[in-house]
Order: C-alpha cells, then structure tokens, then sequence
C-alpha cells in the first residue's frame, strides 16, 4: 500500500521527487506570451529551445508544420513516462500502467475503425499514440476482419477484461465507434478508481477526485452528443460512469434529458457544474470543452499539494496533455495568420 510516511520514500521517493522535478519545466505565462509573439514556427522552435524541450526539434528541416511540433512535444511526454515506469516497482508501476489504459482505449477504437474501412494497417499503427501501443499491433494485418481483430488481437490486451465484459466481437460491427469507445472508458474509469481504493488515502483521496470529474464530463459530453442520433436514453444510460460528483442523482437526471436546457438543470445542484455552464454563456470565445480543461488543469495543480501518494504523477501527464494542446494552438494560429485567437490557450502556471 502506497501513501504511509514511513515507508513511502522507500521505493517511491526517487520518482516522486522526478515527477515534480517534471512540474518545475512546465511552460509558464512568460513562455506562452512569448510565443504567441512568434511569427513563424522557426520563431517557435527557436523559443521551447530554451525551455525543458530543448532541441527536441533540431533535426527536423524547414519549414516546421504543426503536426510535426505536436508528434515531438508528445514523445517528449513519452520519453519522461517511460524513464518513470523503467524505474518504477509496484504497485507504483501498476499505477502507470492504468495511466496507459486511456490511450490504449483511444489507440484500439482507431484499429477498430480503420478495420471497419479497409485502411493500410501500417497507416493505423503510425496515428496510435505512443503510450498506448501494446503486443499484437505489428500482426494486425488489412485482411483481419473486426472478429479476427477482438479475438486475435484485442482480448489478449490489457483491456481485454473491459472488452470481454462489455462488448461482444458483433458489437465492433453492430455498434457506434463512440459507443465502444465509451464503454471501454466506463469499465477503465470504475476500475482505475477501485485499484487506487487500495492505495491507501493520499493517493485515492485525489485520484477519485481527478477520475470522479473525468467521469462527470464523459457522461455530461455522452447526453449532449447523444441528441438528434439514433442512441437511445436507456443504451445512453449503460455508458455512464459509476462514480463522480453527479453520481447517482445527476447520472439519472442526465438520462432523462432530451436537449441541452435539461442537461443544465440535471447537473444545476453540483455548484461547480452550475458555474461552468454559466462560464460558457457568458463568454462567446469559451466552449464547455474549454471550461471543463481550464477547471481540469485546477484540480491537477492542486493535486501536487497532496504528499506520500501516486496523484502527482497522474496529474503531472494530465498537465502536459494540456500543454501540448496550448502549444499546436499557437502554432496553428501561427500557420493560418489567426493572431486574434492565439491567446485562447489555457494557462497552466503564471
């Protein structure tokens, strides 16, 4: 068990030291303000060589197109993850592990789709994040069928407990590709939160509390996609997560709603909820996509504020996530000459 002050620097002090060592390189408001003055993406590159990214894009030649800053900036991420789990004894490493999981989930509904439409297996591999690669993808072949692919390659997978739980091999045919990925983040999301039960208090008091909000923006994102689609309210109820703040009393508002005025009344007695959704409306420049990560990167700050468990290092990745995305935005709105969006980033630390 994790999180005793005794025996917690044993073998997880080392990397929770790295880990906020991590933190400290995070970009800053001083380094996106610069950035957002750039007026190329050279200008960019010359920049982040002087931040934690160093000469990560050294050897890529000119002219830098913002897929390439945003692949790089994420093996990066990867290059840190990985020196943390080489390093890492359990149950810390199984704590990483699940970390993986989000990104398996997202890597196997791309090998789902691209099966579905006859795509180059080679071409699907490529587009896979880096941190959610697992054995059995080098022998996905263009001929597999979608049952060769459950059977052959994806129960053996470390989702395979949430596949075979959940889905059948007919449902990768039979079922909306947004419908498998959610049930596959339902059956991860529960059973992330029942391990980190028992890690011991400091690491489960923050991590139901990070997972828990993941959860309530699923299942809140889950109604409001739901509407004008075939999806059913009782199919639309099977996807919701079992835990979070709306869980029980707005997970069953959330399954009677039938537009968006009654998703805001569902979710109206969780305060912050409430504020959200009001943010939203008040800011035409703000979606609730944007809210949910500006209060996302909040509770991954504060996470940092808890000793002698495993959130850090949850939030820590969650926080680079976040990072990456406010570097593509810039240098997206560098390439297209959209200078007025370009402060509609998300600043982590001032």
């Amino acid at each position: 068990m994790s999180g005793s002050m005794l025996t917690y620097n044993i073998n997880d002090g080392f990397l929770d030291g790295i880990v906020r060592g991590y933190r400290l390189g995070i970009l800053r408001a001083s380094d996106y303000s610069n950035l957002t003055q750039c007026d190329s993406l050279d200008d960019m590159k010359m920049h982040l060589q002087g931040t934690d990214y160093g000469d990560f894009l050294e050897n890529e030649p000119s002219p830098l197109h913002t897929t390439t800053i945003g692949e790089k900036c994420t093996l990066k991420m990867v290059e840190q993850f990985n020196y943390l789990r080489a390093h890492a004894v359990k149950p810390l490493s199984t704590f990483l592990d699940y970390i993986t999981y989000g990104y398996m989930i997202d890597n196997v509904v791309l090998l789902i789709t691209g099966t579905l439409h006859e795509r180059d297996p080679e071409e699907l591999k490529d587009k896979c994040h880096p941190l959610g690669k697992f054995e059995g993808m080098g022998s996905i072949t263009i001929e597999q069928t979608t049952a060769d692919l459950y059977n052959n390659v994806l129960v053996d997978t470390p989702l395979g407990p949430y596949i075979q739980g959940a889905l059948a091999a007919q449902d990768l045919d039979e079922k909306h590709i947004e419908e498998i990925r959610n049930t596959l983040y339902k059956a991860y999301l529960e059973d992330f939160d029942r391990f980190c039960k028992t890690l011991g208090p400091s690491t489960y008091e923050v991590m139901h509390t990070l997972l828990g909000f993941e959860a309530d923006r699923r299942s809140i994102n889950i109604t409001l996609n739901s509407f004008g689609t075939e999806l059913e309210k009782e199919d639309r109820a099977k996807l919701y997560p079992r835990l979070g703040l709306l869980y029980p009393e707005g997970i069953r508002n959330l399954a009677l709603a039938e537009d968006s005025d009654q998703v805001q009344t569902a979710i109206a007695h969780i305060p912050i909820f409430k504020s959200l959704f009001s943010d939203v409306g008040f800011d035409e420049d703000k979606s609730l996509e944007d809210a949910f990560f500006e209060h996302e990167v909040k509770l991954n700050k504060l996470a940092f504020e808890q000793q002698f468990g495993y959130g850090a290092f949850y939030a820590y990745f969650k926080l680079k996530e976040q990072e990456i995305r406010n570097i593509v935005w810039i240098a997206e709105c560098i390439m297209q000459d959209q200078k007025s969006k370009i402060s509609q980033y998300i600043n982590i630390y001032d």
